[in-house]
């Protein structure tokens, strides 16, 4: 055996070495391609997703566009349809009136503004000094009477009279009087020679506005005409100046109003009348108003009293008799309305209305009595006006 070493041996472990090591360095190599690889791929992944993210943001808001534009057509329908309506409303309204003028003018025709007989100043106070309740009002107006009583004697005497407003502004609840007693007023300015007829012309709200442009100033300067030489009486009327007008018309009213009120200052007489509250309101919110009413009447509700005696005159009136004890029903029915009124109280209205009913269950009543005679027909007793469903 030969003493010197194997050196194919060692090269050879030696080449093996360095193949393992290559092999080594090439798989290493490879999983950092693929390693690189998949990061691409990833990042790739990653911008496509971005990509579907940013198409489907678009596609939402073009639905949501859509959306809107439908919403927005839908409304502009709604809105096309509801102006169609009020039109409709309007045009509805505008002949109804027309129709009314025409009657009125018909009846204006046939029927002349009378000029009332000649009667005193005293009279026309007894007529008022019958109304039932109103003591302190019937006190204010004997006073403001006599104060034009003085003023026309001044001037037939050549003295300088004190200027007299007599636009009025009477406060108070349905149903006390106030179209009634501003008819009396009427005839008495006639007797006074402040008015040369003295008629009344009763109006509100829906006499005076209109539904277009324009329309509401020829209503106002018609009514105005037709009150000439007499008076003017607006129901309700702090309507005409609602606490939120917006595009109310009825500022175009107020504003015709008072023109033609200095147009007539000697020929037209305007007494507004409504809610104690909203007629002070009314007349504050414009300085033509408060400049030319300054003369306010109250007008308060009937006592339970009051409205028993009102009752009893429309029974007299139409020919029934209360015995006693239903009177005492109804005192109690009165006295527990008062007690709860509020501003929907209908005083005289409300009497009336219990008339109607009371009359009503009277019948219904007699009719189921055998011969029923003249003088079952006009008694009311309790049972008729007991618990009646009354429209306050």
């Amino acid at each position: 055996m030969s003493d010197f070493p194997n050196y194919n041996d060692k090269i050879k472990q030696d080449l093996e070495k360095i193949r393992q090591q290559e092999q080594q360095k090439e798989t290493k190599r490879q999983q950092e391609m693929e390693r690189d690889r998949r990061l691409v791929q990833q990042e790739e992944d990653y911008k496509l997703l971005q990509k579907k993210q940013r198409e489907l943001e678009r596609e939402k808001a073009k639905l949501r566009a859509e959306i809107r534009r439908r919403q927005e057509l839908q409304a502009e329908r709604k809105r096309l349809q509801q102006q169609e309506i009020k039109r409709e409303e309007r045009r509805k309204q505008q002949i109804q009136f027309d129709r009314e003028q025409v009657k009125q003018q018909e009846l204006q025709k046939k029927y002349p503004s009378p000029n009332y007989s000649p009667s005193t100043v005293e009279e026309q106070l007894k007529e008022l000094d019958k109304l039932i309740g109103l003591n302190h009002l019937k006190d204010e107006v004997r006073q403001y009477i006599n104060f034009l009583k003085i003023q026309k004697l001044r001037e037939k005497q050549g003295l300088q009279p004190v200027p007299i407003t007599l636009h009025s502004v009477f406060c108070g609840s349905p149903g006390t009087g106030k179209t009634t007693v501003a008819r009396l007023m009427g005839q008495i300015y006639q007797q006074l020679g402040i008015l040369k007829k003295g008629h009344l012309i009763e109006t509100d709200r829906s006499g005076m506005v209109a539904g277009y442009v324009g329309q509401t100033a020829q209503r106002v300067d018609e009514l105005v005409d037709s009150a000439l030489d007499g008076v003017l009486f607006i129901d309700e009327a702090y309507t005409l100046k609602p606490i939120d007008p917006g595009n109310d018309f009825g500022q175009e009213a107020i504003d015709m109003l008072l023109k033609r009120m200095e147009d007539y200052r000697d020929r037209l007489v305007v007494i507004v009348a409504g809610y104690g509250d909203e007629m002070t309101r009314f007349i504050n919110s414009n300085p033509g108003l408060k400049s030319r009413f300054s003369r306010y009447f109250y007008f308060e509700d009937y006592t339970p009293q009051e409205l028993l005696a009102i009752f009893d005159l429309f029974c007299h009136q139409h020919r029934y008799t209360v015995t006693q004890a239903a009177k005492e029903v109804l005192l109690t029915r009165f006295k527990e309305l008062y007690d709860h009124r509020d501003k929907s109280f209908g005083n005289g209205r409300l009497v009336r209305n219990m008339f109607e009913k009371t009359i009503e269950k009277q019948a219904n009543r007699l009719v189921t009595i055998p011969d029923v005679n003249g003088y079952t027909m006009q008694q009311i007793l309790p049972e008729d006006v007991d618990q009646l469903i009354i429209n306050n």
